[in-house]
């Protein structure tokens, strides 16, 4: 198993991701330039947050056209995992590898803080070790992770049970005090028709240890980690 982890000019979370897979869960990965348009050899995909080409035009529109991801698309289509934290969820929304946009927060100003979140579909790559309806809290850090979409594309996305995760109060109640950006229907992350390329805003690698104050988001790499040794 190796796991790529895409690294665009602007991009600040790849070395905290790479720790987690290869210090914490002893994975073998790799942080790949994304110049090195070849993903051949490689089992699943990571595109971590940060400000890729610094947010300029729009947040993920510039390192969504570069060459690399046309490779992230022949793997996510072998049916191999692609996972967006943060600005690599804006980065595949841009790409239409994920339906929707992420928009400026309703109140225009960067968060950072914990969030909590609830999941909502374990039948993802991402999710088996997790429980449905399960609360779970993750670190956010964003200025643009206003989820929206379209009418059609959110009943589509309901219907499937493709939205993956929703911010939510600590009850696991949907509120819109809970909701730390705008994001419509409260949604934090969702998987395309496939089921194996996730977005979302909340960063996992940064709740993956107790030295950090939860260990919880080890589980979404654990279950991606499981998916492929299952399947690949």
């Amino acid at each position: 198993m190796k796991i790529a982890i895409i690294q665009f000019g602007g991009t600040n979370c790849d070395l905290d991701v790479l720790h987690v897979l290869k210090e914490v869960m002893g994975l073998d990965a790799e942080t790949v330039w994304y110049k090195q348009e070849d993903l051949s050899g490689f089992d699943g995909v990571v595109v971590p947050g940060g400000f890729s080409y610094g947010d300029y035009l729009r947040a993920g529109a510039i390192a969504a056209r570069t060459p690399i991801m046309d490779s992230v698309k022949k793997l996510a289509a072998e049916g191999k995992p692609v996972m967006g934290i943060c600005n690599g969820f804006q980065v595949l929304t841009e790409a239409g590898m994920l339906k929707g946009a992420l928009t400026t927060n309703a109140y225009p100003k960067f968060r950072c803080h914990w969030a909590s979140l609830r999941v909502e579909t374990t039948d993802t790559p991402f999710t088996s070790k997790f429980g449905k309806r399960e609360v779970i809290r993750l670190p956010i850090a964003h200025m643009e992770g206003n989820f929206y979409a379209e009418e059609e594309t959110l009943a589509e996305l309901d219907e499937n049970e493709r939205v993956v995760f929703r911010y939510v109060d600590e009850n696991g109640k949907v509120t819109d005090d809970a909701n730390p950006n705008g994001s419509i229907e409260n949604i934090a992350g969702i998987v395309n028709e496939g089921r194996n390329v996730l977005g979302l805003m909340p960063h996992p690698e940064r709740a993956s240890e107790t030295i950090l104050g939860s260990d919880t988001g080890r589980k979404m790499f654990e279950s991606m980690a499981d998916y492929i040794t299952e399947n690949f």
